[in-house]
């Protein structure tokens, strides 16, 4: 459901993330207060006269028009605690806290902050007198050219002077007059407790720098990771925008200043860039989600702003003067973002401010998005227009300036590549075995086959990758799990030998090294080598630009293990006709098929984002084609080993008609059944979305099937226990004698069993996979937090959609805010009744299509046509062991009443309060020394694992309420 969000401000730098805002296809309406013209009814986008000073108003007023995002610009509203007041109030709110905006707010406390954290900074001393702070310039034995006015300057209180008689005057400006220029660095998003992304260097506006990879590397780990941990410690976490100015020295990287907001002007040339959806940035940034949504950019583009002031500007200068010429720009494809201006009556547009407007051309390279950012300049008119013409100039000097060539000139960045290796050589150490120290560094890797304990060994090799399964991480942003993919598409091949595998080779080439990416990939390599016990030995990181593009990467794997002589698989002499087939469960799609996937995906219309018809509930469509393949060694190699096994087909590219054969004699022929197997649900809707026959589904698929494993009659029952124990496995089929002109393998009951594959259909129980709401929260929402973590395991079967309270500011609302889920405070001060109240309650659960309600805290009492219309799908938890101690103070009940044990109860709300059928009960017991709080806080305990057992057991359909009140219980969905 698309929603309505709300910009604060009304600067060029508003107007630049309205516009962004507007984009989205989450985005219904943008509301800009009180804005500017230019985000005066256009588009998506209008202005609103709601004070953003009054925060009690606007809060009020983001609930009456439905605000589902609040984005605040300028400083000052940060400093004044907004977002905390917002966020209080339920209302979703991008930006700091007050007390983290003290970075910007208050330069003592931002170097104080730094000094406490380690932060390189420059050597800085206060001042509240201009005499002190002169006599501190001239006395320093250092130079002291760095001015900044401690407090909020509107982008304005920083000097960095060429010398100390400049700084001299900057300090007698600043104290006096308030007047001096910006420094800027890097603008970055924060999540509590990670940065998302750097967005951009940016250089001086007096003085050109190219911050080159390593300072970049350096500046993140020595100030940003620092500062977002410093305020996690101090027990102010971040979240939102932090913009860092950062000074090259000789002594390295050093911090000059953070503002806490998204700057201005650059936020006019960071947005035409920036090619991912803003909306879904912000919300997984609130959410804590950082991975799920990569930040994209436009690639070979270049953005170049100019800043179009009155005249007399930064000191007194003329309003209400008319300006000509934006529609004749807006024609060039030339984006002018307004800052001062307002609406002419009776039409046309007038100044209203210093800084005017701001002309942004994006262009293939940087000489042409500048020549069209001046042409744009030109075409503009006002009296007494001011712009720098030296925009860009020194940039372009740079790029062009005549050189030697560099390695890195070409596309291969040899510093990168360092780095990588520093960071996988822990991870390929932790996969050691007998055999190997997979120590990296060397030419070469060594193995020891007798230390391995090997006595006459055969040397078994398989080498693989994972086809476009690659395409489908990349454009999610997901590459951590493509390790085991690799390392299992190898070993489990190099296991059909009856080979144990020893170590493991990788080779990933990539268009341009991203180091961040790299790793994760090779961390989940080496984190399967250990699953599958292998060492990672060695592996190639190889750049080649010109041959991927620059956020492309490909695989290869190669295994290599060993297998006693006699041991050898498959032992053709000994496969006969009426040997069994078992088969162990594959976890999806695995590795193969998946160009044929992505075509048909692209048939169908949904994303990589879409929800997903198949696995697990709140999954998208992404995570599900990602599932990474299983690796079968440490399963099969005890079996393998006890000579029950015959023969092992790993079912990879070919799908079961191709592979089953390869393993077999010529004259013998494999009689599969598939109703005896589990089908997972995303083939069923890949043959369904496609069209495919039962040949292509068999050809290209495991349609479920990981491995199969050709055991005698007498050793399937024996085979089976041992898979069963550990993996879903079942009998298969078995093997007839091959009639001449006869397929190879023939799967009866295909069709049909795909049909059957369970689905993500309601229609399997009243509440399967249905979402539920946690509803009329009032106290801590430590029980919330509870079922926030539970609907966060890929089993649950429920997802919470709405959080409503009867009292705004409570914790419940900000745990909730936090997680991005929506809320809602529906007070009943405001209601004349209780039917009025339960009334709005109705239709806000009606309105998200609620299935389910959880109430913790809620005291009051709820009206009986209510609780008829909502019999069976609510649940409340008390903290008793009911029947006994209902009501209030049910702790203090049983301490009175000198019993030994209590505890916590969910069940079914009924009119009569605490009466309903019990679904769950935990018991605590009452201890010689326990008060009402120490026992309280025991029985909370309780209720925190209770609750989300119950929840699961409703929300999957386990537990029913029948009409009568009373529960029935389904066991097959138990079970």
């Amino acid at each position: 459901m698309a929603e309505r969000v709300l910009v604060i401000g009304s600067g060029g730098r508003e107007h630049a993330l309205a516009w962004k805002l507007a984009q989205s296809p989450h985005v219904q309406q943008v509301l800009v207060a009180p804005g500017n013209a230019g985000t005066a009814n256009s588009g998506k986008i209008s202005n609103s006269a709601v004070s953003v000073n009054n925060h009690s108003i606007l809060a009020q007023y983001c609930k009456d028009h439905n605000v589902g995002l609040v984005v605040v610009g300028p400083e000052v509203p940060l400093a004044a605690g907004i977002v905390d007041d917002l966020t209080a109030a339920g209302v979703t709110c991008f930006g700091p806290s007050a007390k983290a905006a003290q970075l910007e707010a208050s330069k003592s406390f931002s170097k104080s902050f730094m000094d406490r954290h380690n932060i390189p900074t420059a050597r800085w001393s206060s001042f509240t007198d201009p005499q002190d702070a002169c006599k501190y310039i001239q006395d320093a034995e250092f130079p002291a050219l760095v001015v900044k006015a401690s407090g909020l300057a509107a982008g304005k209180g920083v000097v960095v002077a060429r010398d100390k008689d400049e700084a001299l005057k900057a300090v007698l400006d600043i104290m006096k007059v308030s007047r001096c220029s910006i420094s800027v660095s890097l603008m970055v998003i924060f999540s509590q407790r990670f940065y998302l992304f750097v967005f951009e260097t940016f250089k001086d506006t007096f003085h050109s720098f190219t911050v080159s990879e390593e300072v970049l590397q350096e500046i993140k780990r020595s100030v940003l990771q620092k500062t977002v941990d410093g305020m996690r410690e101090e027990g102010t976490p971040y979240m939102g925008v932090l913009y860092a100015g950062v000074m090259l020295t000789k002594q390295g990287p050093k911090v000059l200043e953070f503002n806490c907001r998204f700057g201005d002007p650059e936020c006019q040339v960071l947005m035409p860039l920036l090619k991912s959806d803003l909306y879904e940035v912000l919300k997984n940034t609130l959410q804590a989600d950082l991975s799920s949504s990569p930040v994209q950019w436009l690639e070979n583009s270049a953005a170049v702003t100019v800043v179009m002031a009155s005249g007399g500007y930064p000191a007194s200068y003329k309003k209400g003067l008319e300006i000509t010429g934006l529609s004749q720009v807006s024609e060039m494809g030339i984006q002018v973002f307004h800052a001062g201006t307002a609406l002419k009556e009776g039409g046309g547009v007038i100044t209203s401010g210093g800084r005017v407007l701001t002309v942004t051309a994006v262009r293939p390279t940087l000489e042409s998005a500048l020549c069209s950012a001046n042409e744009g300049v030109a075409v503009i008119s006002f009296p007494d227009a001011v712009y720098r013409r030296d925009i860009g100039h020194h940039a372009i000097t740079y790029l062009t300036r005549t050189r030697g060539l560099t390695y890195k000139d070409s596309g291969v960045d040899i510093a990168a590549g360092n780095r990588l290796v520093d960071v996988i050589k822990p991870l390929a150490k932790a996969t050691s075995r007998p055999g190997c120290n997979a120590e990296l560094g060397g030419f070469a890797g060594l193995f020891d086959l007798k230390a391995a304990g090997f006595t006459d060994p055969i040397l078994v090799s398989g080498t693989d990758g994972v086809g476009t399964k690659l395409k489908i991480a990349q454009a999610c942003g997901i590459h951590s799990t493509l390790g085991q993919d690799l390392v299992a598409m190898c070993v489990n091949d190099v296991l059909a030998q009856g080979a144990e595998p020893l170590f493991f080779l990788d080779y990933f080439s990539c268009g341009r090294l991203d180091v961040r990416v790299a790793s994760s990939v090779i961390g989940g390599i080496a984190d399967a080598c250990q699953m599958a016990g292998c060492a990672l030995l060695g592996g190639e990181t190889a750049e080649m630009p010109g041959v991927y593009g620059p956020s492309d990467y490909d695989l290869a794997g190669f295994c290599v293990g060993a297998v006693e002589r006699g041991a050898v698989l498959p032992r053709l002499k000994d496969i006969m006709e009426g040997d069994l087939l078992i088969g162990v469960a594959s976890s999806g799609l695995h590795s193969n098929g998946f160009s044929l996937v992505r075509k048909i995906l692209e048939r169908s219309g949904l994303q990589y984002s879409s929800p997903a018809p198949f696995g697990q509930p709140g999954q998208n469509i992404g995570e599900v084609l990602l599932t990474p393949t299983k690796i079968y060694s440490r399963l099969l190699q005890p079996i393998l080993h006890s000579g029950a096994v015959k023969a092992y087909a790993h079912i990879t590219g070919g799908g079961l008609l191709e592979n089953i054969p390869r393993i077999l004699p010529p004259e013998l022929a494999v009689d599969l059944d598939a109703s005896r197997w589990r089908i997972p649900a995303v083939f069923s809707w890949l043959q369904r979305e496609g069209s495919l026959s039962e040949e292509e589904m068999s050809r290209t698929f495991n349609c479920g099937l990981g491995a199969v494993l050709v055991v005698s009659k007498q050793d399937a029952q024996r085979v089976l226990r041992l898979l069963q124990a550990q993996e879903e496995a079942w009998i298969v089929g078995s093997l007839a004698h091959k009639q001449p002109g006869a397929e190879s393998v023939v799967i009866r009951n295909l069709e049909q069993s795909l049909k059957d594959s369970p689905g993500r259909s309601p229609d399997t129980s009243v509440l399967q996979n249905g979402p539920i709401t946690l509803t009329l929260w009032c106290l801590t929402g430590t029980n919330l937090q509870a079922l926030m973590e539970q609907v966060k395991k890929p089993s649950s079967s429920a997802e919470i959609v709405m959080v409503i309270s009867n009292r705004p500011g409570v914790m419940g609302l900000k745990r909730a805010s936090m997680a991005g889920i929506q809320t809602r405070v529906v007070d009943h001060k405001l209601y004349g009744s209780r039917a009025e109240f339960d009334g709005t309650i109705d239709k806000v659960l009606e309105e998200f299509g609620v299935e389910l309600v959880c109430l913790a805290g809620f005291m009051r009492i709820l009206t009986g046509p209510f609780v008829r219309k909502w019999s069976g799908k609510m649940l409340n938890i008390h903290p008793s062991l009911l029947p006994s101690f209902k009501g209030v103070n049910a702790q203090k009940q049983a301490l009175q009443a000198g019993v030994r044990v209590t505890g916590c109860t969910v069940h079914f709300v009924a009119e009569e309060v605490d009466a309903g059928a019990i679904v769950v009960q935990e018991a605590v017991p009452i201890l010689v020394t326990d008060t009402e709080d120490s026992l309280s806080e025991r029985i909370r305990e309780a209720e925190h694992r209770a609750f989300p057992a119950a929840l699961e057991l409703v929300g999957s359909g386990a537990v029913k309420l029948r009409d009568d009140g009373r529960i029935v219980w389904n066991q097959s969905v138990q079970g």
